[in-house]
């Protein structure tokens, strides 16, 4: 008995390793398979990162999109830098512009007659004011620094200094 509990022992022992062996050769090939779906993905991006018709090696392409970027990122700074004096020129222009329209005398209608501001974002610029009588029109202007005339305003004038101030026409 002795004999046959050990062919035992071995039939079982070999039909053991046949199935180990058969599981890892299934792990093998799950890796395998894995492992080449990996490639392909990695292989597109290789492709996509050297170009459509390019033979460069992988650093050639690596390099040179590095350089594509630093020179997009010296590209970017030197806009960054136009659109600062750009924003910088535009706060020194007149962009806050209001006409307040009014009969200057009883006896003339249709409100022939007005003022003008126009300022940049500092409140700096002119006013500029037009009096329509019957025989003539006078112009006046009047500078005006940080919302404020150097000279005395009319009401009208006033009013549109404050409304150019405020945005509102």
């Amino acid at each position: 008995m002795g004999l046959a509990h050990y062919a035992d022992a071995v039939i079982i022992d070999a039909l053991t390793v046949a199935v180990v062996a058969g599981a890892l050769a299934l792990v093998a090939l799950v890796l395998i398979v894995v492992a080449m779906v990996r490639q392909a993905g990695m292989r597109r991006q290789y492709t996509i990162l050297q170009g459509k018709d390019s033979t460069e090696s992988f650093l050639a392409a690596v390099a040179r999109k590095t350089a594509e970027v630093d020179a997009l990122r010296h590209e970017v700074d030197d806009l960054s830098q136009v659109l600062d004096r750009a924003r910088a020129d535009l706060a020194e222009a007149v962009r806050h512009v209001s006409v307040v329209r009014y009969d200057a005398f009883g006896d003339m209608g249709g409100r022939m007659s007005f003022s003008a501001a126009f300022l940049d974002d500092a409140g700096d610029g002119v006013v500029l004011t037009t009096i329509h009588a019957r025989t003539e029109s006078r112009t006046y202007m009047k500078a005006v620094a940080q919302g404020h005339a150097e000279t005395l305003l009319s009401p009208e004038e006033e009013q549109a200094v404050e409304a150019a101030m405020r945005g509102s026409n």
